[in-house]
């Protein structure tokens, strides 16, 4: 009786950790530090470069880009023609034509598009 009582504490204690590593809470990349500060036409040279070795360096990390904007939606933004940059909330500015700092987590590069992907983005600041 003993025997099946551990082994049932066990148990659920085993789904609780299994579970809690599979649905841990998201990361917030606002308010992250960033891993690099680069400019955008950086991060392109480098997965233009050298695809492989991009994907060790930022794949998953947290990156501040500085670039121009050249596209611009209600949720996404466009860096020197190959930064897709998907933000969680509508873009409340309209900041085409103009440079700005870019903070998100780089989640790799769209052979199909062409484009390095960039999620949970936020305007750090615009620059004209």
């Amino acid at each position: 009786m003993i025997a099946i009582a551990a082994l049932l504490i066990a148990a659920a204690g085993g789904i609780y950790f299994y579970y809690g590593f599979l649905f841990k809470e998201a990361r917030n990349i606002e308010t992250e530090m960033p891993d690099f500060s680069i400019t955008a036409a950086k991060l392109i040279e480098d997965y233009n470069s050298n695809p492989e070795k991009a994907n060790s360096l930022y794949l998953n990390k947290t990156i501040e880009l500085t670039g121009q904007i050249t596209k611009e939606t209600d949720s996404v933004l466009i860096l020197e023609k190959a930064v897709f940059c998907l933000f969680t909330q509508k873009i409340k500015n309209k900041v085409s034509d103009h440079n700005a700092v870019v903070k998100g987590k780089c989640i790799g590069y769209d052979e199909l598009f062409q484009e390095i992907k960039l999620d949970q983005c936020t305007i750090i600041k615009p620059h004209n």
